[in-house]
């Protein structure tokens, strides 16, 4: 299995660069991990929301194939803990997924054509996160499941 990660817009943080990069390295020990940073619109400012949207779905659209599996994070999307989680990826692999796919968007949310294609919605927190963190925190969340689903030494119940 592939797992993508994609997201809109760059990391500016230099400390959250750093964060992501190591999970991103930590993760590709397990199985082949792609984090994929989507360039901001140009003039986004002049687009209206809706027009913005449909512009990033274009873009998001080029990394999806019809084997892909679509995941959103997504505040309406379902809350896992990180053992429920890990169960989660667990089963996905079991499943003989191909790729799988997680898309975190931009500041205003996904455009309807990408909620039609979706397989899954997933939710970080009911809590509102910055952009910019909440790659850094679904990173580090993902190589958790890995280490859970391997029994190592990270998670502590």
């Amino acid at each position: 299995m592939k797992i993508s990660f994609i997201t809109v817009g760059k990391t500016n943080t230099e400390w959250l660069k750093t964060g992501v990069l190591e999970y991103v390295k930590r993760i590709n020990h397990y199985l082949n991990f792609e984090y994929i940073e989507i360039s901001d619109v140009k003039n986004r400012n002049k687009l209206s929301i809706e027009k913005l949207k449909n512009t990033e779905f274009h873009e998001i659209s080029k990394f999806i194939t019809k084997d892909s599996f679509l995941i959103l994070l997504d505040e309406h999307g379902k809350e896992y803990s990180s053992e429920t989680f890990a169960a989660y990826i667990e089963k996905k692999l079991l499943n003989n997924i191909k790729h799988l796919i997680f898309v975190a968007g931009g500041a205003y949310g996904f455009d309807d054509k990408l909620y039609n294609i979706c397989n899954d919605k997933v939710s970080l927190s009911q809590m509102t996160f910055s952009h910019q963190m909440v790659r850094l925190f679904f990173v580090e969340q993902l190589y958790r499941a890995f280490t859970i689903i391997k029994n190592e030494k990270y998670h502590h119940k």
